[in-house]
């Protein structure tokens, strides 16, 4: 694990662009491509638009990259609270991805049934893969240390077979749909951007804490072989002991 602290949002994110370009880079040429798995919420915002921008846009080669999304909320791909319409506000509709290369997370029918669509998604990607693995997931950190739709005492925490799977939450009366534990944790790169102060006593717990991933998902998050950096600000970090 690599933790990384910068002086404000505007570093972390200059810091977050240069990895993933770095790691696309890498990865285009050892395979050919280039697999993504981008998260939702406010972290990612400032990253998409700085990887859209004239300096990154032509340094990264976008023709050969391949986008899913971590978690997505069961509504509208219009509505704003859907994170692919960020994604594609802020930086897909910006850079030269191919359209078929994109698989946001269904949101029609049924939660159920919108899990297996994009399981057959990831499938069609993967061929016979027993496991995804992506060469970059991109995670935020939630106050109540949630990371993708992983929240706290959900059941979807144990899950071991699926690659991903709907959440009900019962304090936002709101379906999501979620990429599981184990797939996450086989990606050859994973990066947490956390800032603010309001994240620092979270960052902390999940961080320096006691393991209680039930209380913490994101300490679920630990890929066996691959890389896991957390990005943070210095106002996110400043609960922390060990890690400064």
């Amino acid at each position: 694990m690599t933790v990384q602290t910068y002086p404000d949002p505007v570093k972390l994110s200059e810091a977050a662009a240069l990895l993933f370009k770095r790691k696309a880079t890498e990865a285009v040429k050892k395979r050919g491509r280039f697999t993504v798995a981008l998260s939702g919420g406010s972290s990612p915002q400032r990253l998409s638009e700085l990887l859209a921008s004239d300096r990154f846009r032509s340094e990264i080669p976008w023709k050969d990259v391949i986008i899913f999304w971590g978690d997505e909320r069961f509504v509208p791909p219009d509505d704003p609270q859907s994170n692919a319409r960020m994604a594609r506000e802020c930086l897909l509709d910006h850079v030269p991805v191919p359209s078929d290369q994109i698989h946001p997370i269904p949101t029609g029918g049924s939660p159920e049934t919108a899990a297996k669509q994009y399981g057959d998604s990831l499938a069609s990607v993967w061929n016979q893969s027993p496991l995804p693995r992506f060469d970059f997931v991109l995670l935020g950190l939630g106050e109540n240390g949630h990371t993708a739709s992983l929240f706290p005492e959900t059941e979807v925490l144990n899950e071991q077979k699926k690659w991903v799977a709907p959440v009900f939450l019962e304090e936002q009366q709101q379906y999501r749909i979620t990429l599981t534990a184990p797939l996450l944790n086989n990606a050859r790169c994973v990066m947490f951007l956390v800032f603010g102060h309001s994240k620092a006593q979270v960052l902390h717990n999940v961080l320096e804490g006691p393991s209680q991933p039930s209380k913490l998902p994101a300490q679920l998050i630990d890929p066996a072989a691959g890389k896991l950096y957390w990005l943070l600000d210095e106002a996110a970090a400043s609960g922390l002991v060990h890690h400064n």
